[in-house]
């Protein structure tokens, strides 16, 4: 991909020791993936205690800090994560519509954040060119134009349903994981699978709220794993990082780090990961590092149950009800016979390539469509185009056209000023065919696309451009009418998609 039509990109998520950290850590490898391409990105941040708004900076990003008021009445009953925002979210809504129009606007909002929903949305509208929501609760309904959920779940395709717009496009599972760059890197020069377990790896997160690491640790303290190299990592945020390291500084074999950079380094060295459930599973997948895997948050369970019934790791439970026997037993297990853990590996490295951070900047920013009207030369090819079967079935008049006749109604349609016909082309090539009827200050459009290239999101892009043309040399028009055939679902989503809303309904009855 050599670069985006979208330019400017603002992102509303937080961090903090309640929040903990993956939602700005993967909000800042979009961002990464955004700005190599020619965006340009803004944060916004609550100040929340613990946050990783340096971070954020350090990363080369403005970032503007929304302030936490003193404590008041606020009604966080609306949704189970709401006390996250630790302010109202109309006030939140104030604050990031402020900002947008002292910006002027954005071309995409991208917002993570478990407290925030489709009130919020709602209320933006206009401030910004179109919205995402990366979620994995489906807990929540949202007003968005692209919803990401980059996990894996038995119900992936319905989850949704009812909580997400009729246009919204979805990109659901880690095929669109958002991944740093250094994975797909290290992706190439994975080792071979190993003869037995040598190297170990620890990592519970930037919080570990539970202490899962120092549960762990005082089974791999004993002498019977001195044998192994552990590295144990620790976020910033970790309270307990101090205890951890002293622990680790006694036993040659326990390797400590903290707010590493180089995970990914880690892991490849790695032949076994204890970890947890969160978006790091994606990035041990994507490097083929088997897992034994506990939850240490509610949203981690469903994920880390149906990924281990998907043989992608093996899954002890929640951190809650792990004990260090538990842990002691599974280590037991999966450090004795290297065999047992190729499956988890090569079922890893399956399901997750690294390039999901690239496929989500092409769904945000796909290859802009240059529409030109039509000439008299392209009369014949628009023929062969309308008469094709797949067009054919979803028009009004689905019967095949003469050439003569076709040839008649272009030239009248080339003579009639307020019969539009326009070419849409992606990389030189026509993709499809727009057409307004202007009468006054409406226009009634049609579409179809070149066979062959349905499908892919072009006709959504078609109809944009189409609005956007019609802005700029018709601007007496100020509504434009779509009529779709009722089985045509496609058509719909794609119109839905472009911004169009349901208008009325027509019904007919046909006697013989």
């Amino acid at each position: 991909m050599s670069g985006i039509t979208a330019k400017r990109f603002v992102v509303r998520v937080d961090s903090s020791e309640q929040i903990g950290s993956g939602h700005v850590m993967r909000c800042l490898t979009l961002a990464n993936a955004l700005s190599t391409l020619g965006g340009e990105v803004l944060f916004l941040c609550r100040d929340l205690q613990g946050n990783l708004i340096d971070l954020i900076a350090q990363q080369g990003y403005e970032v503007i800090r929304l302030s936490v008021p003193s404590a008041k009445s606020i009604d966080f009953t609306w949704c189970q994560h709401a006390n996250w925002l630790e302010v109202d979210w109309e006030l939140d809504a104030r604050e990031t519509r402020q900002i947008l129009q002292q910006r002027g606007g954005c071309d995409w909002l991208i917002v993570d954040h478990y407290a925030l929903g489709r009130s919020w949305e709602t209320s933006l509208k206009g401030s910004y060119g179109q919205l995402m929501v990366v979620d994995d609760l489906a807990d929540r309904p949202h007003d968005c134009d692209l919803l990401l959920d980059q996990n894996l779940y038995a119900n992936m395709q319905e989850r949704y349903e009812g909580l997400v717009p009729k246009g919204c496009r979805q990109l659901l599972g880690p095929k669109y994981a958002l991944l740093r760059e250094e994975f797909s890197r290290a992706r190439k020069r994975l080792p071979s699978p190993p003869d037995e377990v040598r190297r170990l790896l620890v990592f519970f997160g930037n919080a570990d709220p539970g202490d899962e690491t120092g549960k762990v640790l005082q089974v791999l303290s004993l002498p019977r794993y001195s044998h192994l190299t552990v590295d144990v990592v620790v976020g910033a945020m970790n309270p307990r990082r101090d205890r951890i390291r002293d622990l680790c500084a006694g036993h040659e074999h326990l390797k400590f780090h903290c707010q590493v950079n180089n995970l990914a380094e880690l892991m490849v060295s790695a032949d076994l990961a204890v970890a947890a459930g969160g978006a790091t599973t994606w990035e041990r997948c994507c490097l083929g590092l088997p897992s034994l895997v506990v939850s240490v948050a509610l949203n981690q369970q469903e994920l880390s149950r149906h990924g281990a019934e998907s043989g992608l790791f093996h899954y002890l439970g929640g951190a809650e009800e792990v004990s260090c026997e538990d842990y002691a037993a599974a280590l037991a297990t999966f450090t004795s016979k290297a065999e047992n853990l190729r499956g988890f590996s090569t079922r890893g490295k399956e399901l997750v390539d690294g390039q999901g951070a690239s496929r989500v900047c092409v769904a945000m920013s796909p290859p802009a469509i240059q529409l030109r009207p039509a000439v008299e030369g392209d009369c014949e090819a628009i023929y062969t185009w309308r008469n094709a079967e797949d067009t054919r079935r979803y028009i009004f008049d689905a019967r095949p056209i003469p050439l003569e006749t076709h040839r008649q109604w272009y030239q009248r349609a080339m003579e009639n000023p307020d019969r539009i016909l326009l070419i849409g082309e992606l990389d030189g090539k026509a993709v499809g065919v727009l057409r307004y009827d202007v009468t006054g200050d409406e226009a009634m459009v049609s579409i179809f696309l070149v066979p062959g290239t349905s499908g892919k999101g072009v006709g959504t892009q078609l109809i944009r451009a189409g609005s956007t043309w019609l802005a700029k040399h018709r601007s007496e028009v100020f509504i434009i009418n779509a009529e779709i055939l009722g089985e045509n679902l496609a058509s719909q989503i794609a119109f839905a998609r472009a911004g169009y809303r349901l208008h009325y309904l027509t019904y007919r009855e046909e006697r013989s």
